[in-house]
């Protein structure tokens, strides 16, 4: 292993990213001789206001832009971020081989929860809004040289607690991509989240080819409206053909295994089975 994604360090801030925070956490990495290759979102309350069209939405943008400026100065290259202000959803956990026990998703279960921010938000809504944000955030983030990388809706269903989630498709990140036709504008390609949609992963890998910034290496059993994590060798995708695919398309970053089932004396999100995933 070379290089180190980080996943929502714990900075000071509660708007924003400073550089000397940034530049002292890529060289803590580096006296680990490693590399930051990317981070992987910020506190969710920094932008929440932006996704959901909010009074502080255009402050929250402004935020946004100094923070991909301080990451480009302090040699961030890939920034990688979300559109869903009510985070990711799962449901009862099931069990994959060994007994480890796995994260699942069924939408009957879902489906009825309580609004989660007061009131329901249309595709059409967080499509504007989201036109807004990557319309005045991509110009910066190519300008400081910081790639922008796209997470998928994880599960990748409709609406969830009375919020759209419009990143859930092929057509969808066709739609994004083309919003700001940029190299510093790609996906943070999590295969598990494609598989979720029932996507043929191999092509719609080929298809993005260099727009994929890095990779969520890891695999589920079934699709929306009912799914469960896996091991990556006990999924429903061919990984190794997954792996010829990447290479096919020109793909040069990072795979992550990202989290997969808990193991015995596991925690939460996986870490032994993280490492299993590497090995």
């Amino acid at each position: 292993m070379d290089d180190v994604v980080i996943h929502t360090p714990r900075l000071p801030g509660e708007k924003q990213w400073e550089f000397d925070d940034l530049l002292n956490l890529r060289r803590s990495v580096e006296g680990a001789c490693l590399r930051l290759g990317a981070i992987e979102n910020v506190p969710k309350h920094f932008y929440e206001g932006a996704m959901l069209g909010l009074p502080e939405r255009d402050e929250q943008i402004e935020c946004m832009q100094n923070t991909i400026r301080n990451m480009g100065k302090a040699g961030v290259p890939v920034f990688g971020y979300h559109w869903v202000p009510n985070s990711v959803w799962r449901t009862t956990p099931a069990k994959d081989r060994g007994d480890a026990t796995a994260t699942s998703f069924d939408y009957d279960e879902a489906k009825d929860r309580p609004l989660t921010h007061g009131r329901e938000y249309t595709a059409e809504e967080m499509w504007d809004n989201y036109t807004r944000f990557i319309k005045a955030v991509a110009p910066v983030a190519e300008e400081a040289g910081v790639r922008m990388a796209l997470h998928p809706d994880d599960p990748p269903v409709e609406s969830l607690g009375g919020i759209a989630r419009i990143f859930g498709s092929f057509e969808a990140f066709k739609r994004g991509t083309e919003i700001v036709d940029s190299d510093y504008n790609g996906l943070e390609f999590c295969q598990g989240c494609w598989a979720e949609m029932g996507e043929d992963v191999c092509e719609v890998i080929r298809y993005f080819g260099k727009k994929i910034f890095y990779v969520h290496f890891r695999d589920v059993v079934g699709t929306v409206p009912k799914f469960r994590e896996s091991f990556i060798d006990s999924g429903d995708t061919d990984m190794y053909k997954a792996m010829r695919a990447y290479k096919e398309s020109g793909f040069k970053g990072i795979l992550i295994p990202d989290h997969g089932p808990n193991m015995v004396k596991d925690i939460p999100w996986s870490y032994i089975g993280r490492g299993y995933a590497i090995g």
